[in-house]
């Protein structure tokens, strides 16, 4: 059974193909492509027809190689979305989530209706790009597109429809967007007419692992190739990231690192009650009626940053050329919050991170590895910040962290999550969020016959490497620093 999985990242997009044979999983890249958001005016979207080109692509590239698919499958970013009007098409580019048309309304909103309601309907964490917000914005500029607007789909959702013609809304996007109730099941009308919305704005949502339609037969025409179906997963890349977490317990805590960091565990019901409130933590939908506990964390977006304004100022620096110069720079010099909203817009990453070190009375770090390190080694402990409230709020003891996605080929980062932590780190698959995209069409088509037999496969499939910690007493030193320079706690 050959499939394709569209995995579609902030910066990247991947078309890869997945055969399953004798319980081994066989995955290759097909097409690998930009993902630039566009900056017109004061606004910053996405470029949606440009995606939708290198989706038929790949497409095409499957036809010239001769491969029969039986299934195709999207998972991307969460909360950004599109509206489709009256006629069926794509009203304007949606916006990226770092756009500023969304500044103040988060705040202005929980003054209205206040944290509780707002958690206690959804369970999602306070951020300041939650899809209602978003919507909220729109509707306070008066904005014509809600005015046209008659569907409401997010991106994983859109890309669906222009190649299937079929409109439905994905359970683990869905519960991103702050708009929907878990404990009822459906989109919460309470907080979508609290925003000025229409309930009827919204679709039906459907589970992973269902299936919602064929390929279109003008795109079949146009490409020349043969219908297939296409699956809906757990579209939420994070979603599919954690069902491809090679879990030997039923307990476990991962960590999903990329652009973002999402750290939690996995829940079979969503833990909305005072604490974790308190703690902003959330509750997004998984595949197969699971719920992931966790907080984002700003990721490795800081470091990404940095390298594209060293590579603006004319100094161009590979990710392992800046690995091996943070290695080099002196340890626990400085520290920031990888969450400081200073860190949240494009720009002068370096400038903000020297900014930030001022400010807290801190010595900057000046030179590029210097830089990385203070980058790098904040993350690393407020990884260990966020575990630990991971395992206060769901009340269990983990004795290691999975950590899986891009970011875990940075081999220093694994180890000083692994020194911060305490415990061991165990590193795998890297196209964690593809795998999980594909173990939910296989499943979808009999081949697997659950997440827990599919992640045995992932286990026997792909290489796991282990990092155990070491220098106990200079990251719990450093651990203490972290907190007291950055306030965290």
């Amino acid at each position: 059974m050959t499939i394709l999985a569209f995995d579609l990242g902030a910066s990247s997009g991947r078309a890869l193909l997945g055969r399953l044979q004798d319980g081994k999983i066989e995955v290759s890249e097909l097409h690998r492509f930009s993902n630039d958001p566009v900056q017109v005016g004061d606004r910053l979207q996405w470029d949606i027809l440009r995606l939708l080109h290198e989706l038929k692509q790949s497409l095409l590239l499957v036809k010239h190689r001769g491969i029969k698919l039986d299934s195709i499958a999207i998972d991307s970013w969460a909360v950004d979305f599109g509206l489709i009007g009256e006629n069926g098409e794509l009203l304007g580019n949606p916006y990226h989530y770092r756009d500023s048309h969304t500044n103040g309304v988060m705040e202005k909103l929980r003054e209205e209706l206040s944290d509780s309601v707002i958690f206690g309907r959804t369970g999602i964490q306070f951020l300041p790009f939650n899809t209602i917000y978003q919507l909220a914005a729109l509707k306070q500029a008066h904005s014509p597109l809600l005015r046209e607007a008659k569907h409401f789909l997010m991106i994983p959702d859109l890309l669906r429809y222009f190649l299937t013609g079929e409109m439905y809304n994905e359970f683990s996007n869905a519960t991103t967007t702050q708009l929907f109730n878990p404990l009822t099941g459906s989109w919460d009308e309470t907080l979508i007419r609290a925003i000025g919305l229409s309930p009827d704005l919204f679709g039906e949502v459907v589970q992973p692992g269902t299936g919602v339609g064929m390929l279109r037969p003008s795109l079949c025409e146009e490409l020349g190739i043969e219908p297939v179906p296409v699956i809906a997963v757990a579209e939420h890349d994070t979603g599919s990231a954690v069902a491809a977490v090679p879990a030997l317990d039923r307990s476990f805590a991962y960590l999903s690192c990329g652009t973002w960091s999402l750290m939690g565990t996995e829940v079979g019901e969503p833990v909305i009650n005072e604490l974790s409130e308190q703690l902003n933590f959330t509750n997004e939908g998984g595949a197969y009626g699971t719920y992931r506990l966790l907080k984002n964390i700003m990721g490795l977006w800081i470091l990404q940053e940095c390298r594209r304004a060293w590579e603006r100022a004319g100094k161009s620096f590979s990710f392992p050329e800046l690995v091996k110069l943070a290695g080099e720079a002196e340890p626990f010099a400085a520290f920031v919050d990888p969450d400081d909203p200073v860190f949240m817009p494009p720009g002068d990453m370096p400038a903000r991170v020297v900014e930030y070190c001022k400010r807290t009375g801190q010595q900057a770090p000046e030179s590029v590895g210097a830089i990385t390190r203070c980058v790098l080694e904040s993350l690393a402990l407020k990884y260990r910040f966020v575990l630990e409230l991971t395992e206060k709020l769901s009340g269990n003891r983990f004795g290691g962290l999975h950590m899986v996605g891009g970011g875990i080929q940075n081999q220093l980062l694994c180890q000083w999550t692994a020194n911060a932590i305490g415990k061991p780190v165990w590193a795998g698959p890297v196209e964690g969020s593809a795998i999980g995209n594909m173990i939910v069409q296989w499943i979808a088509g009999g081949k697997l016959t659950d997440i827990w037999e599919a992640r045995k496969a992932i286990r026997d499939s792909f290489p796991v490497d282990e990092y155990e910690p070491e220098q106990a007493e200079a990251w719990e030193q450093a651990y203490e620093a972290f907190v007291v320079k950055t306030g965290v706690a």
